[in-house]
């Protein structure tokens, strides 16, 4: 795909759209524009929508760019292409909710052309929305904390997750945090997850009481990071593996080794990724996040 100035009609695959604004600066401080964002997405298409089919994806735009506050978006829009489906998902006071389902480049191309600089995905399908196929460990940043002690509890939390016999895979939030997935991709309940994580959360809090909490108030989380297991509820989404980030800068979700988190840890090696630099990346490791749509694992039954 290519396309230039204010405005162009292209082809993505068997679909016409009709692009807007592409001079637009989103990201002012790297002068990013919308037309380097469309770009950005029609080149991660192949990576990102194995992560997004078949689940409810909500847009959160910036129409006006980073320096504004932006909004979700959990309906998809009315004014969407008669290709783009919709699925179920979670509801809201108003009633259920029909959510925009992406399975072709087109799709995402559409979003960005709307400035849904972010995608957000939950941890179920859409079609058996009380069985999430994923546990999260969302590693939040307190003040005077960063990627780099994020990524030391991430380490811990893979021992862990190790003495259970399960695997799990990191990735940066793309913003200041850090995530990590653990595949199920066998019968689970948002409960079970929850309840897990949390006790993961509870166990590293013990074990490093200045380092670590699991208490979400603002009040506590100076010095510490914050092991967010509330991620796994039912009606939560996660920013999407390979989703740019509305920052400063254009930042991507990136999957990343655990030999990066390591250095990271150490303090030689900055895990922040812009979407240039993923494309090029891509080329290098193609999908470390693969693992995580095929292994199957069982979380430990409380006895």
């Amino acid at each position: 795909m290519a396309a230039k100035g204010a405005g162009a009609v292209v082809r993505v695959g068997e679909r016409e759209i009709s692009l807007s604004n592409l001079d637009k600066v989103l990201y002012p401080e790297t002068g990013t524009t919308k037309g380097e964002v469309i770009r950005y997405y029609a080149g991660i298409a192949p990576m990102m929508l194995p992560h997004l089919v078949g689940r409810c994806i909500t847009l959160k735009r910036f129409p006006n760019g980073v320096d504004t506050k932006g909004f979700f978006e959990k309906r998809c829009p009315k004014h969407r292409p008669e290709w783009v489906g919709t699925f179920l998902g979670p509801g809201d006071r108003e009633g259920e909710i029909g959510y925009c389902a992406f399975d072709e480049p087109a799709d995402l191309v559409w979003a960005a052309n709307m400035a849904a600089l972010e995608l957000h995905v939950p941890m179920a399908l859409a079609a058996d929305l009380d069985s999430p196929r994923i546990l999260v460990f969302d590693f939040d940043p307190g003040p005077q904390t960063a990627i780099k002690e994020c990524s030391e509890v991430a380490l811990w939390v893979r021992e862990i997750l190790a003495a259970a016999g399960l695997d799990g895979w990191p990735k940066t939030s793309g913003s200041k945090g850090l995530q990590l997935y653990v595949p199920l991709n066998t019968p689970c309940t948002h409960e079970h997850a929850a309840d897990f994580a949390l006790a993961v959360g509870q166990v590293l809090e013990g074990q490093h009481r200045d380092r670590v909490t699991t208490i979400m108030a603002k009040a506590v989380r100076p010095g510490k990071i914050f092991v967010d297991w509330s991620q796994n509820a039912r009606h939560k989404t996660t920013i999407g593996v390979y989703s740019m980030r509305a920052r400063s800068q254009p930042t991507v979700s990136t999957p990343v080794t655990w030999d990066e988190v390591a250095a990271c840890a150490a303090g030689d090696l900055d895990l922040r990724f812009t979407g240039d630099a993923v494309l090029e990346r891509i080329e290098d490791v193609g999908d470390l996040f693969a693992p995580v749509l095929t292994t199957a694992q069982h979380l430990p039954t409380a006895s």
